[in-house]
């Protein structure tokens, strides 16, 4: 059962205007660097929510 921590918290990207390629460039990416570029992103944009 969890008790809260990241089970509560949201991440709404509605209304966002970027795409995949905007985010990331056209070249592949390992996944650990895919990673750091979402939550940064979901950090700028301040897009999580408790």
């Amino acid at each position: 059962m969890a008790r809260g921590g990241l089970s509560k918290m949201t991440v709404n990207f509605k209304g966002r205007e970027e795409t995949l390629e905007d985010i990331f460039s056209s070249k592949p990416i390992p996944v650990t660097k895919m990673t750091k570029i979402i939550w940064g992103v979901i950090k700028k944009h301040k897009l999580l929510k408790k």
